[in-house]
């Protein structure tokens, strides 16, 4: 099942309209929709909002739509939760069945032109490498090119975003603490 068809059940479940889920959660009425659609990729701040409207969290949302893995220090690469979409930004979560964790650890995959949109800002600190291609990272106005084996550390109270301006696929792997979800 995909993230909007399970966003729209959970809301039909809870009798809650498009616009409910707006005004409970601070997201958009027509970004609700597209999200529900699987029109748009929500960032992990605005789809924890919508599942904190929902009643329910991040995890418990993926862990629901795939059966728990083992407790297991080891991650295969089929292990992963995808909550991006892998299209354009793809999110795969290493250790979403990790109990108490204190970070979100993913591999992140951009598509060539992909944007992770307006600069956001949340109450974290995360930080990256590039693994392949080159990412052009904004963090609270300051706008850097990254390319494989380029880091970067910051305070996600500042606004920030992410765009691909490779020719190709790239990646990154990155640390949120603590968590967003």
């Amino acid at each position: 099942m995909k993230i909007g068809d399970k966003l729209r059940e959970l809301r039909h479940r809870r009798k809650l309209s498009v616009r409910e889920v707006a005004l409970r959660s601070g997201v958009s009425h027509s970004s609700v929709s597209l999200i529900e659609r699987d029109l748009i990729s929500p960032s992990l701040d605005t789809l924890r909002a919508v599942l904190d409207a929902l009643g329910t969290t991040l995890p418990g949302f993926f862990i629901d739509l795939k059966s728990a893995l083992p407790q297991s220090p080891f991650y295969r690469a089929a292990d992963l939760t995808e909550i991006g979409q892998p299209d354009a930004i793809s999110h795969r979560v290493i250790g979403l069945d990790y109990p108490n964790k204190s970070m979100l650890l993913l591999h992140e995959t951009y598509a060539p032109g992909a944007d992770s949109g307006e600069a956001y800002a949340h109450s974290a600190q995360e930080g990256g490498m590039v693994l392949s291609g080159a990412i052009e990272i904004t963090v609270d106005g300051r706008v850097e090119v990254l390319g494989p084996g380029d880091g970067y550390y910051f305070d996600s109270r500042l606004p920030h975003r992410f765009r691909n301006i490779s020719d190709g696929r790239s990646e990154i792997v990155s640390a949120i603490t603590p968590p967003t979800y």
